[in-house]
């Protein structure tokens, strides 16, 4: 996806959120039909045909609904029976409700997708059914597109995503391997003894956050004051999300660059971000520990930066498990959890190697070898060599 900046007029917002607005009710009521059937209160499921001739009834009893783009409410059926299929396919999760505020956005696809036009080197303008021209700001090259996607997030900013599948990266044939630790210090640990970290809001922008939380409590709810903090902290944590992207865009593109095969832990982060609130009946342990956890995981872009490099290093990522990893010495292969003595020291109490942790982990991630609780290793049977690394203390 190639994603740009729109700076619509203020009609023309209006017109944008009018088509959110279709959009997110039609999708919602294909979402009930459906859940209907998943309880047993329906005979068979809806199909898109049956549900499309449905639409062209509410359109012509309901003026606000006719007013806007059947283009735009028609997708929206499409994109559902494609999320249906997706999820018995066991690809994507279950289909959910969308919110106001949080799913706002809907589809174009077909010959209404090409109208774009260049303007000049900074600025393009793209033709919205029922809105008009809208304006896009050139952040890089247009691509070839079919579809495209717009959206709005919490802050209010508006932007265009264009259906686009860019060439892989290709590898640079030197035949290095290199492995990468994911942590809450540090971002990325590479094999080579490379930090990397991930941007985050400074120290005034997070003091600033929290002023903001605090106030936010003290407004009364559905208050004009309350919409207006809240849009303030959107904008806040758009900030350091949009710094998190582009952390994970540059440092995806330089390894896939520099490596012929890139190694990295396979951990569940959906599993390991979970609250620990528990229940009313069996109530979780150190709660506000573990979402301090699940917030520092997801600060520094693991899933995100995995992803992209799955995508630009086609067939070049490995997961390696990461059971005991970081208690492992990458020299002796001794595995004992007194190796670590801290969060940054690593000591083999065999061999007497020192060096980073993560950098010792990483060694053991580019290495390929899952380790068991015994100290034996388990070299993947799909890798043919092991690099030949070394690291300083």
């Amino acid at each position: 996806m190639s994603r740009f900046r729109l700076s619509p007029t203020r009609e023309q917002e209006a017109m944008l959120a009018e088509h959110c607005r279709h959009a997110r009710f039609v999708w919602n009521l294909a979402l009930e039909q459906w859940s209907m059937w998943r309880q047993g209160r329906r005979t068979r499921p809806p199909r898109y045909v049956e549900q499309a001739r449905q639409l062209t009834d509410a359109r012509a009893d309901n003026g606000w609904l006719r007013l806007g783009s059947q283009m735009v409410q028609q997708q929206a059926l499409r994109d559902f029976a494609q999320a249906v299929s997706n999820f018995f396919a066991g690809t994507h999760r279950r289909p959910t409700w969308r919110k106001e505020g949080v799913n706002e956005g809907f589809r174009i696809v077909g010959g209404a997708a090409q109208r774009v036009e260049r303007l000049n080197r900074r600025w393009a303008r793209v033709l919205i059914p029922k809105v008009g021209w809208v304006r896009l700001r050139l952040s890089r090259p247009l691509p070839e597109r079919r579809s495209y996607r717009v959206t709005c997030d919490r802050s209010g900013r508006w932007h265009i995503a264009f259906a686009a599948i860019p060439p892989p990266i290709a590898a640079p044939g030197t035949g290095e391997i290199v492995g990468i630790d994911r942590g809450i210090a540090v971002s990325a640990t590479l094999s080579t003894g490379e930090m990397l970290k991930c941007p985050d809001l400074n120290d005034s922008e997070t003091s600033r956050l929290r002023r903001l939380q605090r106030r936010l409590a003290r407004c009364q709810r559905g208050s004009s004051r309350r919409a207006k903090v809240r849009r303030s902290i959107a904008r806040l944590k758009a900030r350091g999300a949009d710094r998190r992207k582009d952390w994970v865009e540059k440092t995806s593109t330089a390894i896939a660059r520099r490596f012929d095969i890139i190694r990295v832990e396979s951990l569940h982060i959906r599993n390991m971000t979970r609250s620990a609130s528990g229940t009313v009946k069996a109530p979780g342990r150190r709660v506000a520990q573990k979402r301090g956890l699940n917030r520092g995981i997801l600060a520094n872009g693991w899933g995100q930066l995995v992803t992209r490099l799955e995508q630009k290093a086609a067939g070049r990522v490995e997961r390696v498990p990461a059971a005991y990893t970081s208690q492992t010495c990458s020299r002796c292969r001794y595995s004992a959890p007194e190796n670590r003595k801290s969060q940054a020291v690593f000591e083999c109490r065999a061999c007497g190697y020192r060096a980073n942790a993560d950098v010792n982990a990483a060694v053991n991630i580019a290495a390929g070898r899952s380790v068991t609780a015994r100290g034996a290793d388990a070299v993947l049977s799909a890798q043919k060599r092991e690099p030949q690394l070394t690291t300083s203390a």
